[in-house]
């Protein structure tokens, strides 16, 4: 027998005969099992009781699983079968062990096995559920339960077709659902991914896989994934990529889109349409007084006024900031005219926000296609370009693009030609000081000189300040420009300085370069480097740099003032200017601007507003100085006006240094001459970018 057996006598319960497994079992010789009573092999009290039973006739046969000693003091488990037999007249029993080592050890990893599936199986985020092939649910995770929310009594029942019906009822489009369910049993080795959608709202992923044993089929492993937020996040950056953040309006890339279907129809049937480009006038001061928040609440009413006043089949689009763009479909000249109109209306109505009423109106430019341009960026070019001429006319207002061939591209393309030619002309050194002497009106004596920067470049030619400066003054560029002429403005002082020829110098500044954080101490700076002394330098200022933000220039020209430089007004009578702020500011000297004396003395009005600022100059005691005189009778008129100095044509136009030296009488200097102490006789204004 393969099994391990041994006899028993039933009274004394001792081992009286055993084969060779039953030593194998124990780790005893049979001739050491034989004589061993059932008390000694007992290992658990359970079997101590189990003997006293057997001893006492209650049980004469039994199978049960327990364990047996071995002779190293180790266990072994078995499965028992007792059997009562008599023999001779004596009752033995013949007990037949069976060792279950290996099979528990096979339960035991088959158990941990499990146990790993079945973690592996809760911890992921996916529903499981595994079926037979006659679709009997066979295993499922608790999340599966959870993403179908199924109820527990229903999971209490292990009923399978009650809970494949729940899952059913559960979906939008149960025939199609059960369809693919269907197609699933017909191939057994099908594998497929597809989208279930609930009534619930969530949209699952269903992955499905054959489970194989063997390399056959015997059922189906469903894993259900919850992608409502996935899709939803998918839908939000499609939305995202498409609109405006703010208002929600269209972007330019869904303006783009619309514009296509748009030129589409108009290369299909002739349909018309028109492209609008508003721009809120002044929109930057309702950020500052309202601050940002509240600025985009305007924007937002901004936007639902501008939904009021279009058609369903029109396309409104936010560009940024406060650009909205209309595509307005089928208008042409009147329906473009007609809805400009509303929109403008509509803007006339009050706002009200941050318990403020105000006005917001807007300049809107207009091209149509395909007259104006035959792509959204041409569109768009030209409604800018003509939204641009409303607000220089002075805003609230409409305007169509008015074709003049080449002359905005061509306009367009010069200033960024030029741009690019002022910046590499002041790192290669092509700009240079010129200068023009001023001179006394009392005595004729020259007192100084205006320096003008000039310009000749390679391929463009001289090019004039009145060119490239505002070129210059849209892009930035100025600041660097008005750095250079400082700078070159100063050593050239230093430099005259140092053989005698001692001069203030007066550099114009542009409003740019004032506004600057650094801009006191970039002078003094400029100064300490070049050894000339601060009141040896004049800085001008136009009218505007003054007004623009008053208590700021304040502290600029009190800060300039108390390092010794002196200060002037350019240009003085083009623009505005308080009396009250020219009796506060720290200003020693007003020039006259060369239009009004262009028409001395013929012309009245010339006359009296020269004749006005020269007494409101001697009432604040300031120097007044002309520009641009080029006739005997301007200077004579000028000189009875009590006017101080002038300067233009009439006496000498800009020249050169080298030239300008020669006129002066004194000889020529280098930048770089060893500076000397020199008496500061001669004042020499030099007044650069003009």
């Amino acid at each position: 027998m393969l099994d391990a057996v041994w006899v028993v006598d039933a009274r004394t319960l001792a081992i009286v005969a055993a084969n060779h497994a039953a030593g194998r079992l124990t780790a005893l010789s049979v001739d050491e099992l034989v004589g061993k009573t059932m008390s000694e092999l007992a290992v658990t009290p359970e079997d101590q009781c189990f003997w006293g039973e057997v001893a006492s006739g209650l049980s004469e046969q039994i199978e049960s699983d327990t364990l047996i000693a071995r002779a190293d003091g180790s266990v072994v488990p078995v499965t028992r079968r007792v059997s009562r037999l008599d023999a001779h007249g004596a009752p033995f029993y013949v007990v037949a062990l069976h060792d279950r080592s290996e099979q528990l050890r096979t339960e035991r990893e088959l158990e941990a096995t499990a146990a790993d599936l079945r973690a592996t199986l809760e911890s992921t985020q996916d529903g499981i559920l595994v079926t037979d092939l006659a679709g009997r649910i066979r295993n499922f995770n608790l999340r599966f339960a959870v993403l179908w929310q199924i109820p527990k009594n229903l999971l209490g029942q292990r009923d399978d077709d009650a809970v494949l019906e729940w899952m059913r009822r559960s979906v939008v489009d149960p025939i199609a659902y059960m369809r693919r369910l269907a197609t699933m049993d017909d191939v057994t080795m099908l594998q497929a991914n597809d989208e279930l959608r609930l009534h619930s709202g969530k949209v699952f992923e269903r992955v499905t896989m054959p489970q194989c044993s063997q390399g056959r089929p015997i059922g189906r492993v469903f894993s259900f994934r919850d992608i409502t937020d996935k899709l939803q996040a998918e839908q939000r950056i499609e939305t995202l990529s498409y609109t405006d953040a703010l208002t929600g309006l269209p972007n330019r890339r869904l303006l783009a889109d619309r514009t296509e279907v748009a030129m589409a129809a108009a290369r299909r049937d002739g349909t018309p349409f028109a492209l609008l480009f508003l721009n809120l006038d002044r929109f930057n001061h309702i950020n500052q007084t309202l601050g940002r928040v509240l600025g985009d609440r305007v924007l937002l009413d901004v936007a639902e006024r501008i939904k009021g006043c279009v058609r369903g089949v029109d396309t409104i689009a936010r560009l940024g900031s406060d650009e909205f763009v209309v595509l307005a479909h089928q208008a042409d000249d009147g329906g473009a005219h007609a809805t400009a109109t509303r929109l403008l209306d509509a803007l006339k109505r009050p706002f009200e926000q941050g318990g403020m009423s105000f006005t917001v109106t807007a300049s809107i430019g207009v091209a149509l296609h395909s007259s104006d341009g035959a792509s959204l960026d041409e569109l768009l070019r030209h409604a800018d370009g003509a939204m641009r001429e409303v607000k220089h006319a002075g805003r609230a207002g409409y305007r169509f693009h008015r074709s003049r061939p080449g002359a905005t591209d061509t306009r367009s393309r010069s200033r960024m030609r030029l741009d690019h030619a002022m910046r590499t002309a002041l790192v290669q050194g092509r700009f240079r000081l010129h200068f023009q002497p001023q001179v006394d009106l009392k005595n004729g004596c020259v007192v100084g000189a205006e320096a003008l920067i000039r310009w000749r470049d390679p391929e463009l030619g001289e090019i004039s300040p009145n060119e490239f400066i505002p070129v210059a003054e849209e892009s930035g560029f100025i600041i660097a420009i008005g750095d250079w002429v400082l700078k070159r403005a100063v050593t050239q002082a230093a430099a005259w300085r140092s053989v005698g020829a001692g001069m203030t110098v007066s550099v114009n500044v542009s409003a740019l370069q004032f506004q600057q954080p650094g801009f006191v101490d970039g002078v003094a700076e400029t100064l300490r480097e070049a050894g000339l002394p601060p009141h040896l330098l004049e800085l001008e200022l136009t009218e505007s740099i003054l007004i623009l933000d008053a208590k700021d220039a304040m502290l600029r020209l009190q800060a300039l003032a108390q390092l010794g430089v002196k200060l002037a007004i350019d240009d003085f009578g083009t623009g505005y200017s308080s009396l009250a702020y020219l009796k506060r500011f720290p200003i020693g000297r007003l020039k006259i601007d060369r239009t009004f004396v262009s028409g001395l003395p013929g012309e009245e009005s010339d006359a009296a507003i020269v004749q006005a600022i020269i007494h409101m100059g001697r009432a604040l005691r300031l120097q007044i100085v002309a520009e641009g005189v080029e006739t005997d009778a301007q200077r004579a008129f000028l000189e009875r006006a009590g006017c101080d100095l002038y300067q233009g044509f009439l006496y000498a136009p800009a020249l050169d240094v080298a030239a300008f030296e020669a006129r002066m009488g004194f000889a020529s200097v280098a930048p770089n001459v060893a500076r000397e102490t020199a008496a500061d006789g001669l004042v020499v204004p030099i007044m650069a970018m003009r």
